[in-house]
């Protein structure tokens, strides 16, 4: 007689394969949960412990932004990241503190028509924030402190007309010069260069246009490279229209000293002291002819040393919002 399948056989395989899908469906829901779970969590953990976006911490050498070691300059002070530079904006001065910039040869190589489109910078309140009317019949030109020419797209150049990136100045030939002169060294050199650039504030007494936006008694670029490890800062009074403000050549340690801020926190004090005799004019900038060191700065006292703490606290300010 031909024998019967087992029943118990039968049910158990049901059985048995629908535990695998029970099983199975329950390590899905699970592994969905956890997911959501785990973005959830990471959500909140990157709100409550942001992280410094790269594309902005590559402005800055070593990804160390400047830092402001007087607690004065602390004051109502707002980190910005734009496209191609970053600032510390006050809402003191309702200037930049500083503006820092990574200038490439292939940055450079882009040449953006110029489009003019000053605009206020939203991210600031209002309390703080500079104005367009402050500047109207104020007699002062509205300076970029990271220039529209250094700029390697549209979006950046928009970027760089921000009033967040304005400080007044009278007499813009000398700073355009600059300008002109630290665009030169990067591409005839062939170097990367990081600029530090900022308004200085040397005198008890000083003088506000508009809606208190405080206009700089100076102004600075201090550059370095990494390559040959030149480093040093253009300084500049910020004097009247019809006199021409003399440019000098000083150290890092020298601009330090003036300002409170920490301009390169990533060089040692040797390499803050050495001064080199950067170009001043374009006759100055032939590819073959080297930056001649000048002197060694012995006096200045330079700015004292940042935690790893206070890095990293600094750097996560710096994102895109």
């Amino acid at each position: 007689m031909p024998k019967h399948k087992s029943q118990y056989k039968t049910d158990s395989g049901f059985l048995s394969g629908n535990f695998i899908k029970v099983v199975l469906a329950i390590i899905a829901i699970s592994s969905f949960g956890l997911a959501f779970y785990y973005d959830q969590v990471s959500t909140t953990l990157v709100k409550l412990y942001p992280i410094g976006d790269k594309k902005c911490l590559e402005q800055f050498y070593k990804n160390v932004p400047p830092y402001l070691n007087k607690e004065s300059l602390q004051r109502d002070t707002y980190p910005l990241c734009f496209n191609g530079f970053n600032l510390m904006y006050s809402g003191v001065s309702k200037t930049p503190l500083w503006v820092a910039e990574r200038l490439t040869v292939q940055r450079l190589s882009q040449n953006v028509p110029r489009e003019v489109n000053f605009h206020e910078e939203e991210r600031i309140p209002l309390d703080y924030r500079s104005k367009l009317s402050d500047y109207r019949g104020s007699g002062y030109i509205r300076w970029r402190l990271a220039p529209n020419a250094d700029m390697p797209n549209k979006t950046a150049q928009f970027d760089s007309f921000s009033l967040a990136n304005i400080a007044p100045v009278a007499n813009l030939e000398v700073l355009t010069k600059i300008e002109y002169l630290i665009r030169g060294i990067a591409i005839k050199k062939n170097q990367d260069v990081y600029v530090v650039t900022g308004p200085v504030f040397a005198t008890k007494k000083l003088k506000t246009i508009g809606r208190g936006v405080i206009v700089p008694t100076a102004t600075y670029k201090a550059i370095y490279m990494p390559k040959t490890g030149v480093a040093g800062v253009y300084y500049a009074e910020n004097t009247l229209k019809n006199t021409v403000p003399k440019v000098q050549v000083i150290s890092v340690c020298a601009l330090e000293d003036l300002t409170g801020i920490n301009i390169f926190p990533q060089l040692e004090e040797d390499q803050k002291r050495n001064t080199y005799s950067l170009p001043l004019s374009p006759n100055d900038l032939a590819s073959d002819k080297e930056i001649e060191y000048s002197y060694w700065d012995a006096e200045s006292q330079c700015a004292t040393d940042i935690s790893e703490k206070d890095i990293s606290m600094l750097q996560k300010k710096f994102s895109f919002e």
